[in-house]
């Protein structure tokens, strides 16, 4: 049975009671333009506290796990009204989290055309970063705020960035605005670019991205924790390095309390998304485009799981080949090794594949590669932010490729 709500300005419905809302009819509901809401209670350690209902069995999942990723072929129409299915298909059902305390921040997110940007420190990847969003955000980024602690560094990239010019050129490139500590958080999305203890070119370090993680994670915890402070209620985005582990260390630590109890009072979930895997992207289509055998990734393939150990390429979707999605898999995995042999550190693709233009293309609503929550661990795959709420795209995967994305998966939650 499907009950219908209206809370203030704003319409519900859930297969659950909720006695604190008022009750209307199903025709209410109906005459409604625009984004309707559906209510569920799942644990908020494991699930978001929104997403877009895209398809009709998200509003029958009763835990979120890996298997978000699958396409559900049940036929659900004699359990869900046709004028619901239509606003699912439409884009207008997002699903709200009540088991967290302030849920009701979902329903107010504002609509807007141009973000405001702040970024996060200003080493390699942060200012080349910087230079993408400066030359490719003018439609949709409104400003670009900068911080690093480092005074110097910070002022000449302001006069730098702020030196890019197109002559003769009527329409100005986003502005980009150096920041106080406290005006991090003054933004629609916020990255974080800081990074600690980069093992150096020649090292001997076989994983560079998990040599980051303990130095890296104790800097997240302090920005995590400001987020929680100050009541941010836009995107949190990681491009740091272990990318998919730190955006679950900012997840926690947002969401604990002066006794350092959890209470969901902080970042949601779904507020967080990593930043790391448009590049594993970027090399998949690099090397597949040397052969005619592996050219066809570039329309037909796919990447899940982690920026690093753990990374699944499929050659395919429809037609799956495992032998050349490891090769793939392989070469993607160990590109940046090869930059590092001839002696420098890997971080323009990065930069610009998985931050710049990924980014941009969070903004405007279009499908990108980034790490969301799903149950226990951030996992990569293909998704975007639609109506303001996160969509990943579910797909009819192959038994054995979806085997190997479930075992990165569990290693993942095994971690942290």
């Amino acid at each position: 049975m499907i009950n219908f709500y209206r809370y203030k300005d704003k319409y519900f419905f859930s297969f659950l009671k909720y006695d604190e809302f008022e009750k209307v009819r199903e025709e209410e509901l109906k005459r409604v333009e625009g984004n309707i809401y559906f209510l569920n209670r799942l644990d908020p350690m494991k699930s978001r506290r929104s997403f877009l209902v895209s398809h009709p069995s998200l509003l029958f999942i009763d835990k979120e796990g890996v298997e978000l990723l699958l396409l559900d072929t049940k036929d659900y129409s004699h359990l869900i009204p046709p004028w619901i299915r239509d606003r699912i298909y439409k884009g207008l059902v997002t699903s709200i989290n009540t088991s967290y305390p302030n849920w009701e921040t979902e329903l107010y997110k504002e609509d807007k055309s141009k973000w405001k940007v702040n970024l996060l420190a200003l080493g390699d990847v942060g200012s080349t970063l910087l230079i993408g969003l400066r030359l490719l955000g003018k439609d949709c980024i409104d400003e670009i705020g900068i911080y690093d602690r480092n005074i110097n560094r910070l002022k000449r990239w302001e006069y730098e960035a702020n030196q890019i010019v197109k002559p003769f050129y009527k329409e100005p490139f986003p502005k980009v605005i150096p920041l106080k500590m406290d005006e991090l958080f003054d933004c629609d999305i916020f990255i974080f670019c800081a990074s600690k203890g980069i093992p150096p070119v020649g090292s001997k370090v076989d994983d560079v991205r998990m040599a980051q993680f303990e130095s890296n994670s104790n800097i997240i915890k302090e920005y995590a924790t400001l987020a929680r402070d100050v009541n941010f209620k836009g995107i949190f985005a990681v491009v740091s390095d272990p990318v998919d582990l730190l955006c679950k260390v900012a997840f926690l630590e947002s969401n604990k309390d002066e006794r350092g109890e959890f209470d969901f009072k902080g970042l949601a979930s779904n507020q967080i998304i990593g930043y790391g895997l448009g590049v594993m992207n970027g090399r998949a289509c690099f090397y597949a485009e040397k052969s005619k055998d592996t050219i066809h990734y570039l329309e037909e393939g796919r990447v899940f799981g982690p920026h690093g150990e753990g990374l699944i390429v499929a050659d395919s979707i429809e037609n799956y080949n495992e032998e050349i999605s490891d090769f793939l898999t392989h070469k993607t995995l160990n590109a940046n090794k090869e930059i590092r042999k001839f002696g420098f550190k890997p971080y323009v693709a990065p930069s610009l594949s998985s931050g710049a233009l990924s980014i941009i293309a969070t903004i405007k609503g279009e499908w990108f590669y980034g790490s969301t929550y799903m149950g226990e661990a951030y996992m990569g795959s293909k998704c975007r932010l639609r109506n303001n709420s996160i969509e990943i795209e579910q797909l009819k995967l192959p038994s054995k490729l979806f085997e190997k994305i479930e075992k990165t998966y569990e290693r993942l939650v095994s971690i942290i």
